[in-house]
């Protein structure tokens, strides 16, 4: 199967270095090329990409914008965005992965993390560079967590145990086996957590996890 990627980003020179990287690979495939936020929502509206690789800082729209109005909450036909950028900001980190993003990859991660994000996108994963992960988590705990008494968690026991699992970095697999539980279950949980917090990813799911307080940080 062949993943279609559309790209937007203002420089002509980033499009062409990451149409390269991509379609070295055999099952990635780039549909389109976007300039400016307003041509990326365009095209990606009418291409139907499977996956949309953004930057931030564009003409028009910027990044977050163009992600919301892609993947965000209201959309009811949300497509896989991974916003590809040099700007290692908290502002932009938080702003992409609430407007949908499945994806936050710095265009100086490499080659092999930019193509492992954009297939684990295509397979409804999240992907999340090493380095903003770790500062991204760090701020979450930094914060006092709300109290349980007053908003109840409304999962059970056991998916309460697939967050933790999945907060950690687990893959689907990895949590079947620390849970001595099967694939096939472990994706029932998952799916079922989504449609209790509304969350439209596991990123959303994580970031649940780390405002509540459930991830041991020791």
């Amino acid at each position: 199967m062949t993943i279609s990627v559309l790209l937007a980003d203002d420089q002509s020179m980033i499009r062409r270095g990451l149409r390269l990287i991509l379609e070295d690979q055999p099952d990635i495939r780039v549909v389109g090329e976007a300039s400016d936020g307003a041509e990326a929502i365009a095209l990606a509206r009418r291409l139907r990409p499977d996956v949309c690789l953004v930057d931030i800082r564009m003409p028009l729209l910027d990044g977050i914008e163009v992600t919301r109005a892609l993947a965000g909450p209201q959309v009811p036909d949300p497509m896989r965005v991974v916003v590809v950028t040099t700007f290692d900001l908290d502002e932009y980190v938080y702003g992409a992965l609430r407007g949908g993003a499945t994806g936050f990859v710095l265009k100086d991660a490499g080659p092999a993390l930019l193509v492992e994000a954009v297939r684990a996108a295509h397979n409804g994963e999240a992907l999340v560079s090493p380095s903003v992960t770790v500062r991204l988590l760090r701020h979450l705990t930094a914060a006092p967590a709300p109290s349980r008494a007053a908003r109840p968690l409304p999962l059970s026991d056991r998916e309460l145990q697939v967050v933790r699992a999945l907060a950690r970095g687990r893959t689907n697999q990895e949590i079947a086996a620390e849970l001595f539980i099967s694939l096939s279950t472990v994706k029932s949980h998952l799916s079922a957590i989504q449609t209790k917090l509304g969350a439209r990813n596991r990123v959303g799911i994580v970031t649940w996890a780390w405002e509540n307080g459930l991830v041991d940080t020791r």
